[in-house]
């Protein structure tokens, strides 16, 4: 990346960590527990990070943006089980993600490659790639992008961030979406993994799981 972008997503960082509702701590616990195909309980959540469930259950109380069931089971948190634009295959089983960056990062989280595809923003094609633990591969088309924003005020994780963090078939294609929202910008795919990472990396860090996975 250049100096200009590196400045770009290290205000992204910095915009992304000021977000209410966003536990780093419960995230890979959690994906970890909804990648299985299970709606997650707040039992299965404690077992997993070795708190008590009223911890989980504060901690919860503070991520509004957590998608539940009918019977109170979380079912989505940046990884979901209700459809979105990004969907996200893993081991014979199909799950959505709010964003196209959370369909680069959790491959890495979760230490499983998944086959992401989604339609381009602008044009509706679609952009098909496989991201692996260790980033993005078979990108197609190749000239794909995607977009980042940095609000000054983040509202909460998905509507300040994810609802506005697509994949575009190219950076032309980008062009008008990105007259409307002059705080943002388009990265390439591999660089916009890159901005990522050190977020994957907090969120492993900060897993309070026994046994570290």
């Amino acid at each position: 990346m250049d100096t200009d972008t590196r400045q770009f997503t290290t205000r992204f960082l910095d915009s992304l960590s000021s977000a209410p509702g966003l536990q780093m701590w419960l995230v890979r616990p959690l994906q970890t527990l909804l990648v299985t195909g299970e709606p997650v309980t707040l039992a299965a959540l404690a077992a997993r990070t070795g708190r008590t469930e009223a911890a989980i259950r504060e901690a919860l109380a503070t991520m509004p943006d957590a998608e539940y069931d009918a019977a109170g089971r979380i079912i989505g948190f940046g990884l979901t089980f209700n459809p979105t634009p990004h969907r996200y295959e893993t081991h014979g089983r199909t799950f959505y993600a709010w964003c196209a960056l959370d369909a680069l990062g959790f491959p890495a989280v979760l230490g499983r490659t998944a086959q992401v595809t989604s339609a381009c923003r602008a044009t509706g094609e679609p952009v098909r790639l496989t991201v692996t633990p260790n980033g993005p591969t078979d990108i197609e088309p190749p000239t794909a992008v995607v977009s980042i924003i940095t609000p000054d005020r983040p509202t909460s994780v998905r509507s300040s961030f994810c609802n506005q963090v697509h994949f575009f078939v190219s950076a032309d294609a980008a062009k008008g979406w990105l007259a409307d929202h002059p705080d943002a910008r388009v990265l390439p795919v591999a660089d916009a993994y890159e901005a990522e990472r050190p977020v994957i990396e907090e969120i492993i860090a900060a897993d309070p799981s026994p046994d570290g996975c």
